[in-house]
């Protein structure tokens, strides 16, 4: 994630320590503790059942769950494994994770193990006394996907009406005193809805939105020709930092971040210095650095609904194992398994114009998942990356 906000305009936000504060010995003492022994933020993907059949869904999911999804006593023997491993933040996600006959008992045993509990959902299922109940248990986020305005949103929810309805569930959620915020994913068919976006984001003052960058992962690979060009990337990505801006200039500091294309941060970076702001963007390339780029099999993993844990939630092809096999710590720190400590150390292995790219540090290499998708080559460049080759070589010029 980049955090367009805290990195143009310099605002303190929740999420710092995990983006910032952990894998640096450059810290004060108080956030040392999370700067070792870095454990993954897993997303779990903990039913394949939903109530929409979304054009762009990763996980391909369907109307009831998968033959193979994890018992009630697995699920509950699973969520043992992340809380002693001490795993920061587990986030529920599906298909939709309201559907699954015992979310709110896992999230509740996530919430009393000491881990944030977050939510994403599609917010359809959510009202007032669901909101209550998910306020008691401990929820800490809840992050309801919103893919445009009216019309564009229902047609990527195939559902008529499906807009409204996912304002009301944000309005219940909030209304029960929960952080809500939105999750929109750029392409073609929606991103000339942005503009419209920012309006509302103003007008609810809603406190957080991610704007994820389309992968071909699941039904997403039927909308490749719907994947924005890099011109049209960076058209986008301008658009955010202004209204970003702009929010922070009345007055109202809603956290921004873009989400899947690493670019995005030497991109503000040298927006900044082409703005003449020298200093603030010393400050943003050390925060980049800090952060490290693509966290895919290190500050991030995901698990399926049937145990198979995979580098990250969209990589859904490369199984790293399965919990039913071996506990969760074993699989995530697997000495034998080359590949895994590959992607540990991906800035090692990355070939093409990633390798001599003089932001990789800070990219991480970006997203492998696209780059296999692309050509089926693991350490290939990401095809996403819209920053010409003057400014990879940015850095290396004296």
């Amino acid at each position: 994630m980049i955090g367009i906000s805290k990195l143009y305009c310099g605002t303190v936000e929740p999420s710092d320590v995990l983006r910032y504060g952990r894998n640096s010995r450059k810290l004060p003492s108080h956030l040392l503790q999370f700067s070792e022994d870095k454990k993954p933020v897993v997303v779990w993907n903990v039913t394949r059942a939903c109530n929409l059949v979304c054009r762009h869904c990763y996980a391909s999911a369907t109307p009831g769950p998968a033959p193979d999804e994890l018992s009630r006593a697995e699920a509950l023997g699973l969520l043992d494994q992340l809380l002693s491993y001490q795993v920061p933040v587990v986030l529920f996600s599906g298909g939709e994770p309201l559907m699954h006959p015992h979310i709110f008992e896992l999230m509740e045993k996530v919430a009393r193990g000491g881990a944030r509990v977050v939510l994403s959902t599609n917010g359809l299922l959510i009202d007032q006394a669901t909101a209550a109940r998910l306020k008691d248990l401990g929820l800490s986020y809840v992050g309801v996907s919103l893919d445009g305005l009216a019309e564009a949103h229902d047609r990527f929810r195939r559902l008529p009406g499906a807009f409204g309805r996912t304002l009301k569930a944000m309005e219940a959620a909030r209304a029960a005193g929960l952080k809500v915020g939105l999750r929109f994913t750029l392409s073609r068919d929606n991103v000339a809805d942005l503009p419209g976006i920012f309006d509302l984001i103003e007008k609810e003052a809603w406190p957080r939105i991610c704007f994820y960058h389309l992968v071909g992962s699941g039904r997403g690979e039927e909308m490749g020709s719907a994947a924005l060009s890099h011109q049209e990337t960076r058209q986008a990505v301008d658009l955010i930092i202004e209204r970003t801006q702009k929010l922070h200039q009345k007055g109202q500091p809603t956290e921004i971040l873009t989400v899947d294309n690493h670019a995005d941060g030497p991109y503000l970076y040298l927006k900044l210095k082409g703005e003449g702001r020298a200093g603030r963007a010393a400050q943003v390339l050390e925060l980049l650095r800090l952060n490290g780029g693509n966290s895919s099999a290190l500050g991030i993993g995901a698990i399926s609904w049937n145990g198979l844990v995979h580098p990250d939630q969209f990589w859904r092809g490369l199984v790293l194992g399965d919990v039913r096999r071996r506990p969760f710590p074993e699989i995530w720190n697997d000495p034998d398994n080359p590949l895994l400590q590959a992607l540990k150390h991906k800035k090692n292995h990355v070939t093409g114009r990633c390798r001599a790219c003089s932001f990789l540090d800070i990219c991480g290499g970006n997203l492998r998942a696209r780059a296999v998708a692309a050509g089926g080559d693991l350490w290939a460049p990401d095809p996403a990356c819209y920053l010409t080759d003057e400014e990879i070589a940015t850095l290396a010029v004296p």
